[in-house]
């Protein structure tokens, strides 16, 4: 199982819409087939596995991070062609929350005498597709507000403090971490505030392959976003930018020739209606975004209930009075009890992660 899972993240950022899934059939104590689901290669991850076991996949264990398929999609169900083949004994990590299969496939494959298992490192299973849970189950993408904070929940300096202090609060392996993550998201929201501040790019550096680009998100209410900045300038279909400005006016007009795309929404008590946003993300089949902003974007997150996961940075540099907090600070102690949380070293840093929502509470 573990095999499988690692196989299955291959397909990180190439499985997109649907799961990412990893297959080894096993037959005598020995591997004799595997494979992992990329979206343009079509094939389901049971099927390369099969295909490359050939005639050693009748009477084989198969350990799969998912539940085989059972229904007509781009391909013939899974759950069948494991049946033709012989499998004799399938050991999932978790069900498939797909309301299509939701069960269905483990009871064809027991139907047809195959022993069934399900639970084996059924976590970690969960965790890798959540992105996907969230969005079969919901059309909504899965939200993760990510912030690198101070010791003292400060998100940049003091203004009078930025020329003495470093660039960046935390370390170059925290910033790669956090670039592992942009690779593992489908799009990055962030405020105007961020990009006039911070003139960031807000890409995916990693150079790992990617079946679409990173779809990077700004909310502009007012079409401030300068022309020049670097997000304008390397655009390439990848910027959306959601305003309540007029769409005719000559300055939307030339972010349009930049290539940049503008969509009008509402406002809402504190900006844009970020819930009618997410639901347009939904709609292009963006599973995972994540929020790199501050703190007003952070703020408007958290108390519309809309983010799902919460990866904090932190460092123990203070910034002192006047540093910029990452979320109002009413909403920010909210958040302190997080379930599920998990902390880890990131060079000398520390990374809380912790859910605000269970999206597999249903399933």
């Amino acid at each position: 199982m573990d095999r499988a899972l690692e196989l299955a993240h291959r397909g990180e950022a190439l499985a997109a819409p649907n799961p990412m899934v990893g297959a080894v059939l096993v037959k005598d104590g020995r591997l004799v087939g595997e494979g992992f689901h990329t979206y343009q290669k079509i094939k389901h991850a049971e099927i390369i596995a099969l295909e490359s076991a050939g005639r050693k996949a009748r009477g084989a264990t198969l350990y799969i991070n998912l539940e085989p398929c059972s229904h007509h999609g781009r391909t013939p169900p899974c759950a069948k062609a494991l049946i033709d083949a012989g499998v004799r004994r399938v050991v999932a990590a978790m069900r498939d929350p797909n309301p299509k299969v939701a069960g269905r496939g483990f009871k064809l494959l027991h139907a047809a005498g195959a022993k069934v298992e399900v639970g084996l490192r059924q976590r970690e299973a969960q965790e890798l597709n959540e992105g996907f849970t969230r969005w079969i189950t919901s059309r909504l993408p899965l939200v993760t507000l990510k912030s690198a904070v101070t010791l003292d929940g400060a998100i940049a300096w003091p203004p009078r403090a930025r020329k003495k202090s470093p660039r960046w609060i935390t370390s170059a392996e925290s910033r790669n971490e956090v670039q592992k993550m942009r690779h593992a998201s489908d799009a990055i929201l962030t405020g105007i505030g961020t990009v006039l501040a911070d003139d960031a790019l807000l890409t995916d550096r990693t150079k790992l392959p990617r079946r679409r680009p990173l779809l990077r998100v700004v909310l502009d209410s007012r079409l401030r976003l300068p022309e020049r900045s670097k997000i304008i300038r390397s655009a390439k279909n990848d910027v959306l930018v959601f305003t309540a400005a007029k769409l005719d006016s000559p300055k939307a007009i030339a972010l349009q020739k930049a290539g940049v795309e503008l969509m009008r929404v509402k406002r809402a008590h504190s900006g844009l209606d970020i819930r009618t946003i997410l639901g347009e993300l939904g709609r292009r089949q963006i599973q995972n975004v994540m929020i790199e902003a501050g703190s007003k974007v952070n703020s408007a997150a958290l108390l519309a209930r809309v983010v799902d996961k919460l990866v904090i940075f932190g460092t123990d540099k203070t910034a002192g009075a006047g540093g910029k907090p990452w979320a109002e600070k009413r909403l920010a102690d909210k958040v302190k009890k997080l379930s599920a949380l998990r902390i880890q070293h990131i060079g000398p840093d520390y990374c809380y992660t912790g859910y605000l929502r269970d999206v597999y509470r249903n399933h």
